[in-house]
């Protein structure tokens, strides 16, 4: 699974950040970071619930 970022849309609420803080950051601009872009299976379920729980749906899975 590979992580997508729809930049045009994330405000960086740092949802993503506080349910999955090894895959996502925010900087002090407010940027979103994908640490891990194909996160491992261990983590992918922290990562879905990040994926669902973002404010603005500018994330998504894609099953490559």
């Amino acid at each position: 699974m590979k992580i997508k970022v729809d930049y045009d849309v994330c405000e960086a609420n740092a949802v993503c950040m506080g349910l999955a803080p090894e895959v996502f950051e925010v900087d002090d601009e407010d940027n979103l970071h994908v640490l891990m872009p194909e996160p491992p299976a261990e983590l992918l379920d922290r990562v879905r619930h990040a994926v669902r729980s973002c404010p603005k749906a500018a994330l998504s899975l894609d099953d490559e």
